[in-house]
């Protein structure tokens, strides 16, 4: 009898620490209101152009680019332009500005966070800046997929913008195109499950972080030029993963996130929350899409569906039980497209939710899609990009390629080019970025 007790003590324990990962105490969020006459000023505009990947999911934040003549067909001797190593770890997808490719990497051995500088032209590093030394999040706050520089690195054309998490805080940095520091700060304290993944977005003369975390979660924007605190907004104590997207409207643009059982919309200049709709799941990591007065969001744990929502009003106008988790989705021209995390493509009307075609791919998926064009671009967690046609009618294989053994970042893809970020595992894991285009033109 008293082993039995024991034993259900033991079991009672254990579900208890599960729930709560490391006995996590709730941080008080405080927040702040912005005002007109905090909000920035004399802050120059965001000068990135059509040729540039500024930021997670390229210039539209939605992972669609137009007017580009890429290969369908790559491998280690064919469409190479060129490929280099890089130093570390990261699931951060390439930054494009001009000439150059900027990445988030992590040294887990020597426990160092650091900024890369690349020539576009070449793949020449140019140089590399080291932000945090030690302080790296442990094993019981980290899933064991997660890098600990997941965060994709956003460029108003004259600065970067970086977030790591260290030492159980984030901390953002600011750096110039020669990798010397603008400024730094702490945006507050975050309780990892699984670590950090969303990344910075920019808005007007702002710089926005998400924050959601079972500590206490908040998100925060600042002032672009100094790093000034401008507004920050309380958030539920959950821990969820997703990365805001700006949904641009005549009237009013949006900022909008899932997670947190929920998808709520912001004014992105104040913080100020325009509505909030029950929906998704506890946890995302997709970011939102949209298109016209849609948008659409998915999810995740322990919740699964799909649901897609009036941007004015956040009405629910159709929601449908399949889901996607880590990757996000892409639409175009009225459909919804996308592949889950086990290796199922779907399209769906965005008009309701209608499939119009499901197909097992195979593998496991952890990036998100790029369309180009006619074609979608998606790459799974063994290094295959499996590319197919942006088409409602029926699903289309175009090509599957294969590059290294590992990739959880997604593709970028800029004229007539495509980067991407894989790994060979061996006995000494070597991540290399590759340009991959039918000529060497850039």
């Amino acid at each position: 009898m008293k082993d039995t007790m024991s034993i259900r003590l033991f079991i009672l324990g254990f579900f208890l620490l599960a729930g709560c990962g490391r006995g996590v105490e709730v941080q008080e969020v405080t927040e702040v209101t912005a005002s007109e006459d905090s909000l920035p000023k004399n802050v120059p505009a965001i000068s990135v152009g059509e040729d540039d990947w500024p930021w997670w999911r390229g210039t539209s934040q939605t992972g669609i680019v137009s007017g580009q003549d890429i290969p369908t067909e790559w491998g280690p001797e064919t469409n190479i332009v060129w490929k280099t190593n890089i130093p570390g770890r990261g699931h951060a997808s390439p930054t494009i500005v001009g000439n150059y490719i900027f990445l988030a990497t992590a040294d887990e051995k020597a426990e160092t966070q650091s900024v890369l500088a690349y020539d576009r032209a070449t793949g020449k590093n140019l140089w590399e800046k080291q932000l945090h030394s030690g302080g790296l999040t442990g094993k019981d706050g980290m899933h064991h997929k997660s890098s600990h520089a997941s965060s994709t690195i956003a460029s108003d054309g004259e600065r970067l913008f970086a977030v790591f998490l260290n030492n159980d805080q984030l901390h953002a940095s600011a750096l110039d195109f020669k990798g010397e520091i603008v400024w730094e700060e702490t945006l507050g304290s975050f309780s990892p499950k699984f670590g950090y993944a969303p990344s910075p977005i920019l808005y007007e003369s702002l710089v926005i972080f998400a924050a959601d975390n079972w500590g206490g979660g908040y998100i925060s924007a600042h002032n672009r030029l100094t790093g000034e605190l401008v507004w920050r907004i309380k958030r539920p104590a959950t821990s969820t993963y997703s990365t805001p997207v700006i949904v641009e409207r005549d009237d009013q643009d949006l900022m909008v996130i899932s997670g947190c059982e929920k998808v709520a919309a912001f004014n992105p200049m104040t913080g100020e929350e325009i509505w909030s709709t029950k929906g998704t799941a506890e946890a995302t990591v997709g970011t939102t899409i949209w298109e016209g007065n849609k948008i659409v969001a998915s999810g995740g744990y322990p919740g699964k569906n799909t649901i897609c929502l009036n941007a004015e009003t956040g009405e629910e106008l159709w929601h449908v039980k399949d889901h996607v988790y880590v990757p996000s989705m892409a639409v175009k021209d009225g459909y919804v497209y996308t592949v889950d995390d086990d290796g199922i493509a779907f399209c769906w009307s965005l008009e309701d939710g209608k499939e119009q075609w499901k197909k097992r791919i195979g593998g496991n998926f952890s990036s998100s899609p790029v369309i180009a064009d006619d074609k979608i671009l998606i790459t799974d967690e063994e290094g295959t990009t499996v590319v197919f046609a942006a088409n409602p009618e029926k699903f289309t294989l175009i090509s599957k390629n294969t590059l290294g053994e590992e990739a959880f970042a997604s593709p970028v893809v800029i004229g007539n080019h495509i980067y991407l970020r894989h790994a060979d595992r061996g006995g000494n894991r070597q991540e290399t970025l590759y340009c991959i285009g039918k000529s060497e033109e850039l």
